[in-house]
């Protein structure tokens, strides 16, 4: 496995790959891997003649007030998981090979970006956009993967790709979840095990939504005051947002008579949690 540090450098040793006809496959990650990552990268590694994983905690997609300094890292333990996964390349750039000195472009998306998270951490997909964009231009991958707990990430960069004639598949891969049924992500290392009982109450307000659902409930009103009573319910929990809201649109629903999805952001101590689950309506 190579490890490359410099943009130039990794988009050499791809060109270098596809003139041999080889497919190249691309995880992008912040590092401080976990099992739903692996998942990305096995998928990746099945799929494509190459892997390349990125490892770059990406400052532009942080605000003044969040955790990018305090961001667990650790890329030894990283470099390990990702050797075992069969992963071919770690493009392990530094803050200035993303943003040397002087670079003003952004990638900016409007409507989807403008509701759930992107309320509450204004441009961050900006920022998600514009290192994403940056990092398939460096890597030119046939396929990209990411996990479907960033549901609205994913959308948004499903419709990047669309709207900016991207020859790239992106393929979203299913939340993975710990046995107790919390959505993995690297902010877990942050509960407390106080917090870790009041952590599953996201996970865990699925199963009112689909009793109101299978109770024939249409009103998204009554299901996301029903969800909230239940989260607000737990000690440790701060409700950031819950929204009824279209799959690919985002905008939200009034009559459940359609297909939706339930997305959830709480802070539970000093993690901000976010989980969401698809719901099909029967016509």
């Amino acid at each position: 496995m190579k490890i490359i540090e410099t943009a130039a450098e990794t988009k050499a040793e791809v060109k270098r790959l596809k003139m041999q006809g080889k497919t190249v496959g691309m995880v992008p990650t912040m590092g401080f891997l976990h099992e739903g990552h692996m998942s990305l990268v096995k998928q990746s590694v099945e799929d494509n003649d190459v892997t390349v994983v990125s490892i770059f905690v990406n400052p532009t997609q942080f605000g003044p007030n969040e955790d990018l300094e305090a961001y667990p890292r650790d890329f030894e333990k990283d470099k390990a998981m990702l050797t075992e996964a069969g992963a071919d390349i770690i493009f392990y750039p530094s803050v200035d090979e993303m943003y040397p000195e002087g670079a003003i472009t952004m990638v900016k998306l409007a409507s989807i970006t403008e509701t759930l998270c992107g309320v509450s951490r204004p441009g961050h997909f900006d920022g998600v956009a514009t290192i994403v964009c940056k990092l398939f231009n460096i890597a030119s991958p046939d396929r990209a993967y990411f996990g479907s707990k960033d549901y609205q990430q994913l959308q948004v960069i499903k419709r990047m790709v669309k709207d900016l004639n991207m020859d790239i598949e992106v393929i979203d891969m299913p939340i993975v979840r710990e046995e107790d049924g919390l959505a993995m992500s690297s902010r877990n290392i942050y509960l407390k095990p106080e917090e870790r009982e009041s952590a599953l109450s996201l996970s865990r307000s699925f199963e009112i939504v689909e009793r109101l659902i299978d109770a024939e409930e249409i009103s998204a009103d009554v299901v996301q005051l029903s969800v909230e009573e239940f989260i607000a319910g737990y000690p440790h929990t701060e409700i950031d947002y819950i929204e009824i809201v279209h799959p690919e649109r985002m905008t939200e629903m009034e009559k459940l008579t359609e297909d939706f999805v339930v997305a959830l952001a709480v802070k539970v101590g000093r993690a901000r949690l976010i989980d969401n689950k698809f719901f099909s309506v029967k016509k």
